[in-house]
């Protein structure tokens, strides 16, 4: 497994990275990811209840689900690994002491973390100041 474990370097290296684009999470009882694939998901997960899909605004828009409410993804830039230990938890419990909700989706090379869109630029600060703090 590449990628780092140690989490004194994940929190002081994350670099957390605001995405401009906003995105709705969405849920599809009868769609398969092949029919999703056109509305250009950045996620997909399949669940009992249905499949998950996290797409931009503009595209659950012509799915008539741009009411549902929007994220913003902050991506944590350092390469981490799938068996580093307690990451998501930092990162959780910096928001939390915030009062921001935190969606974490793990990717191969980084941890992404999906926040309301409006307290999105305060989840960022969140974030750089615990990387600060550990430096």
């Amino acid at each position: 497994m590449t990628g780092e474990t140690d989490l004194k370097i994940l929190i002081s290296h994350m670099r957390p990275m605001l995405d401009p684009e906003p995105y709705v999470f969405c849920t599809f009882a009868n769609r398969t990811f092949e029919d999703l694939a056109e509305y250009a998901p950045i996620g997909l997960f399949a669940e009992t209840e249905g499949t998950t899909a996290i797409l931009p605004v503009e595209r659950a828009r012509e799915l008539g689900l741009a009411d549902a409410e929007w994220f913003r993804r902050i991506t944590l830039t350092v390469h981490s690994s799938l068996e580093a230990v307690g990451l998501t938890a930092a990162v959780a419990g910096a928001l939390a002491q915030e009062g921001i909700s935190a969606n974490v989706v793990a990717a191969f090379f980084h941890d992404h973390v999906f926040v309301p869109a409006e307290r999105a630029d305060e989840a960022l600060q969140a974030l750089r100041n615990i990387a600060d703090l550990d430096n």
